[in-house]
């Protein structure tokens, strides 16, 4: 199933959003100084690609530690990446979005494209895991 939701999530839609993280991941590469935001953007990106089956969950709680990224220098890296490039990340997916949720057959579509929305105004800290790694009986 989570096949078939990820050939049609990059039919409608996935694939340019997915672009727009490599863009970002790019931009911030290129300025060297950005390169921490970089490899958060490129994380996303394959998230953005193939969401199905997949869950984006806070590092520390997932791995069971912290880690410069998880306390308040990563805090501060998300409010800088917000300000650069989660704001129109964001607004790109919840776009999309709106599109998607038109018909009934988009709603998934549009659902996803709502989390990726909120994970591109605060993506430091996160980690993307394949669905049945998550221990549901830590909160995530």
């Amino acid at each position: 199933m989570n096949l078939l939701l990820n050939v049609l999530w990059v039919i409608f839609g996935g694939l340019w959003m997915a672009v727009g993280w490599l863009l970002a991941a790019v931009i911030m590469a290129i300025t060297i100084v950005g390169i921490p935001w970089a490899r958060a953007a490129f994380n996303m990106a394959r998230y953005a690609f193939l969401p199905f089956g997949f869950a984006a969950v806070d590092r520390d709680v997932h791995l069971g530690e912290g880690d410069l990224g998880t306390g308040p220098l990563g805090a501060l890296g998300n409010i800088i990446w917000l300000v650069l490039a989660g704001w129109w990340l964001a607004l790109g997916h919840l776009i999309t979005a709106i599109g998607l949720a038109i018909t009934i057959i988009g709603l998934p579509f549009a659902w996803a494209h709502l989390k990726l929305a909120g994970l591109a105004l605060w993506p430091i800290g996160k980690i993307i895991v394949p669905r049945e790694m998550i221990d549901y009986r830590r909160p995530v």
